[in-house]
């Protein structure tokens, strides 16, 4: 039996409005907890029943603070003070103007609960300040609790001289929104001579918010609460049984400043008796370890507050959604959109390296016979789909276990990247003939040979290599592909990656069924010396860059390890005069080593040297979006890793250009960056709210466009400046250009 009591108000004796939760009454204190509900109504409920009764009588109001948002003033259900009164009846009175809101106490991410300074009252010992049940409300694409229309905030009076008259002086603070936020500040006095007269007007608003504040536990007929958290704080379960069954409920959970939850998921089971909840937590800025406090509603006059239990393990629902399954005509189209983001990744700068190996290939070996060419092409693409095949098995391996996924997250590995590195540079000092190898002691020579029986297993796995330095790049369709697959069931990710390793591979597919194609290049000569140093080039700048990637993810330590064994591996394949025997033990113990060393020296998340752009980036803050939204900026996101080639074009190409880049340095105008080069459980989730799983991602946030606007993969400079002005309500060019 739960035997726990509501968090109530709690005031010092300077009367300063303080929100906080009382300890909990343990096994053996039910009656406690339902005396204290009872005596609650029994203190605030007197002047209402003399009010039906006599139906005489005006009460006293302060003068009314008005705004453009709303209309506040004290009430109170006496208009005097009658003899030997101790307490007296009141309520703070908000009319919220259409569109207007404020918040509940625990308002979410974004809002500020009100408070209330009573320092200037006479005649005051205590004010009991109740907050009735909220309703749950989206402010800048966040969940928020808080009131809308009407709410009167009850208040319990106690007098320190019971019987004389009173003032109460208010000094009020509170938060009201819609597209904008606007904070209010305002005083309310409000003086209460002897008097018996009652209002039933306002003794009955008192009172309809009064029964609308949350009962304790045992009073609420609560007979078990209790809440699971996940180490990772990524999600709340809340699981409560009530003796009374619940129609329509709606869950509110108290865990702490700063946390932000999102849209629950609600299910009743054992004849609506018992509520499960899951909450996504969005955001949370401090470890959560108290006690979950949990408000339940059930339409307007039935609500209950509880602390619930901590539980170690997540309980499951009473029932579980039936998934709904595309048709075929939408699996169909979404494999058309997955084929095209395929095609467009062969043009993509990931690709070019393990292009260049199949160039020098074809270059050599143009006069082959028309057979060899086509068996060497199909191997080349079979390559590719086996990798997205492979890809696909793992992705759904780890959405099965529960684990974060996406397109390209391989390369926030420091064992993906040394890997990685090593091949290049290995393959890089092969190009430019430091060494030749052949299978089975080597592979690069084979990725570039396409003569003898062996040569197709060369050609696989060039094509392998190619679709694996393909996925740090994104293109036009596929982010709505790939999103389609990791958001559905295993059968939509083995269409959508069959598909994507078709377009991958279809140039290669084109020129096995045309091999005569080859015929048109070049006849070899001494001008493919160059190429293939061009080649070798391009490959050690890959590796480079993968360096710098490997920095920021593992740290300096990683890649200087990484750099001296594999270059330790790429000298002793180097040397003629060393036995193969040696040499070859040598350098593969180099490049053991230097795959462990990457993983094994990570480091914690060191400081990147600030960007070189000229642009002021702010570090991403989820909440910080909506506050400044709520002040009227304009928020452009972007998110983006060291890993991401097509977030680098878009930030030369696009970003860092006019006039895109002075529109994003006026005032008014936030450029906020989420680095995702690591794993970080925050931009995961943020993705995920807008049904992403790949990089790169950017939205414009505005007082007209408080949800945000998403833009493309590939960004142009008019679709950024026409999001910027349309998420800001006016020409930001025009801004721009009139400050210069």
């Amino acid at each position: 039996m739960v035997d726990k009591a509501l968090p109530s108000a709690v005031f010092e004796t300077k009367f300063r409005v303080q929100i906080q939760p009382e300890p909990a009454l343990r096994e053996g204190s039910g009656s406690l907890a339902k005396t204290l509900s009872t005596l609650r109504r029994v203190l605030i409920l007197p002047a209402l029943i003399l009010a039906l009764s006599s139906g005489s009588g005006s009460a006293e109001t302060s003068a009314a603070y008005q705004s453009s948002p709303l209309k506040a003033h004290l009430i109170t259900a006496q208009d005097g003070v009658s003899k030997n009164t101790q307490t007296l009846s009141a309520g703070l009175h908000l009319q919220l103007n259409e569109n207007w809101k404020t918040y509940w106490r625990s308002p979410g991410e974004v809002g500020i609960p009100p408070s209330v300074e009573w320092s200037g009252s006479e005649n005051v010992a205590d004010v009991e300040f109740m907050w009735p049940s909220p309703t749950r409300f989206t402010a800048f694409g966040i969940e928020n609790f808080g009131y809308a229309g009407e709410v009167v905030f009850p208040l319990r009076i106690t007098l320190k001289d019971p019987g004389a008259p009173v003032t109460l002086s208010a000094q009020v603070k509170l938060l009201v929104c819609s597209n904008v936020c606007v904070p209010e500040e305002f005083d309310l006095s409000l003086r209460l001579g002897r008097g018996n007269d009652i209002d039933s007007t306002a003794a009955g608003l008192i009172g309809t918010f009064s029964e609308r504040v949350p009962e304790g536990a045992e009073a609420g007929g609560v007979s078990e609460a209790n809440a699971f958290i996940d180490e990772d704080l990524t999600e709340l379960i809340v699981n409560l049984r009530v003796d009374e069954p619940l129609q329509s409920p709606d869950v509110f959970p108290e865990l702490g400043i700063g946390v932000a939850l999102g849209k629950p998921d609600i299910r009743l089971g054992e004849e609506d008796h018992l509520l499960w909840a899951r909450l996504p937590i969005l955001s949370s800025n401090t470890d959560v370890t108290v006690a979950p406090s949990i408000t339940v509603t059930d339409g307007e006059n039935r609500a209950f507050t509880v602390i619930a239990d901590r539980v170690a393990r997540r309980t499951a629902p009473p029932f579980e959604l039936a998934a709904t399954t595309p048709d075929m005509m939408e699996l169909l189209w979404i494999a058309v959109i997955a084929l095209l983001g395929g095609l467009i990744l062969n043009v993509m700068p990931c690709v070019l390296p393990v292009l260049s190996i199949k160039v020098s290939s074809v270059l050599k070996h143009t006069d082959h016979d028309t057979t060899r060419v086509r068996f060497g092409f199909v191997a080349a693409a079979a390559g590719i789909m086996t990798f997205m095949w492979g890809l696909a098995l793992i992705l759904w391996a780890l959405q099965t276990a529960g684990l974060s996924v996406g397109w390209g997250l391989q390369f926030q590995s420091p064992l993906f990247l040394a890997v990685m590195i090593a091949a290049l540079l290995v393959f890089s000092a092969n190009l430019f003939g430091a060494f030749e190898f052949a299978l089975p002691q080597g592979m690069q020579t084979r990725l570039a040979d396409t003569g003898g029986r062996s040569g197709y297993s060369a050609d696989f796995f060039t094509g392998m290599f190619g679709a694996v330095m393909a996925t740090p790049c994104s293109a036009p369709f596929l982010g709505t592909a790939v999103a389609f697959a990791l958001a559905g069931r295993g059968v939509d990710i083995l269409i959508v990656f069959t598909s994507l390793g078709l377009g991958l591979a279809l140039p290669y597919l084109v020129i096995a069924a045309f091999p005569r194609l080859v015929a048109f290049m070049p006849k070899p000569g001494r001008w493919m010396l160059i190429v293939k140093s061009l080649m070798g080039i391009l490959l050690l700048a890959t590796a480079v860059w993968l360096f710098w990637v490997l920095d920021g993810v593992a740290g300096l330590a990683s890649v200087i390890a990484v750099a001296a064994s594999s270059g330790l591996a790429v000298l002793i394949l180097s040397l003629p005069n060393v036995q193969s025997q040696f040499r070859w033990s040598i350098a593969t113990a180099s490049l053991v080593l230097a795959l462990a060393a990457g993983p094994l020296l990570q480091q914690s998340a060191p400081a990147r040297a600030g960007s070189q752009s000229a642009l002021a980036w702010v570090a991403f803050d989820r909440s910080d979006i909506a506050k400044r939204v709520s002040a009227g900026e304009v928020v452009f996101v972007d998110v983006t890793a060291d890993w991401c080639l097509t977030c680098k074009a878009n930030k030369t190409l696009v970003i860092d250009r006019e006039p895109v880049r002075s529109t994003l340095d006026a005032p008014g105008v936030t450029p906020m960056q989420a680095d995702w080069t690591r794993p970080d459980a925050r931009i995961s989730r943020y993705l995920e709210s807008f049904g992403r799983y790949g990089i790169p991602f950017n939205a414009v946030y505005g007082p007209s466009a408080p949800n945000g606007i998403v833009l493309s993969e590939l960004l142009t400079t008019e679709d950024v400046m026409d999001a910027l002005a349309q998420a800001s309500g006016r020409d930001v060019s025009a801004k721009v250009a009139g400050q210069e």
